[in-house]
């Protein structure tokens, strides 16, 4: 079983690389975004709550996030393996996530990290809130706040993956089949 994770800033492309990347490597997609958007446009107990935290750019808790994130390996146990796409954003999500692919004899293989500097990701995301009605992509002081959760809560786990051999640092700007080609390179490695 491959199990990857795409590391980045809000903005970084991991949505869009992920997709290339599942094509390639025929793998399951966990996207926590969209599994908490899905929840969110139901309407839900966990989407209204999950709401009030995305409104202010902050990170959801991370039992909700966990829970989620647990269901959807349970109901895909079939799957040649998984990219995580914004999960997990914290060094304790990554305790259990190792917890949960432990339960399937399973381990992360390697964490790509999309390296893109923040005016260049408020721009992106800017852009994207003109198209995509996003409301989180719409403010550029709600974008910054977001950066400012992932510099102090995510941006951790590049030490903590780096000490276990599994990190990998991918320049996040250019073309995007550039940068494909560069996230597959460090894929094929661990693949071998």
């Amino acid at each position: 079983m491959l199990n990857l994770i795409i590391f980045g800033p809000p903005g970084a492309g991991k949505g869009t690389q992920s997709e290339k990347i599942i094509e390639r490597y025929n793998l399951a997609h966990i996207s926590t975004g969209d599994l908490l958007r899905a929840e969110r446009n139901a309407g839900t107990e966990l989407g209204n709550q999950a709401n009030e935290f995305i409104k202010k750019g902050e990170l959801v808790p991370d039992a909700v996030v966990i829970g989620m994130v647990r269901n959807f390996i349970s109901s895909h146990s079939s799957a040649a393996g998984f990219i995580f796409d914004g999960f997990p954003r914290t060094v304790a999500q990554a305790g259990a996530l190792d917890e949960m692919l432990h339960e399937f004899n399973a381990e992360v293989n390697v964490v790509l990290g999309l390296e893109v500097e923040e005016d260049e990701l408020v721009k992106r995301l800017l852009l994207r809130g003109q198209t995509s009605g996003r409301a989180d992509d719409q403010s550029e002081d709600t974008i910054r706040n977001r950066f400012r959760e992932y510099q102090s809560k995510t941006l951790p786990l590049s030490a903590h993956y780096t000490s276990q051999g599994k990190y990998r640092s991918v320049q996040g700007i250019g073309e995007l089949d550039v940068i494909f080609n560069a996230l597959c390179t460090e894929i094929d490695v661990v693949k071998k």
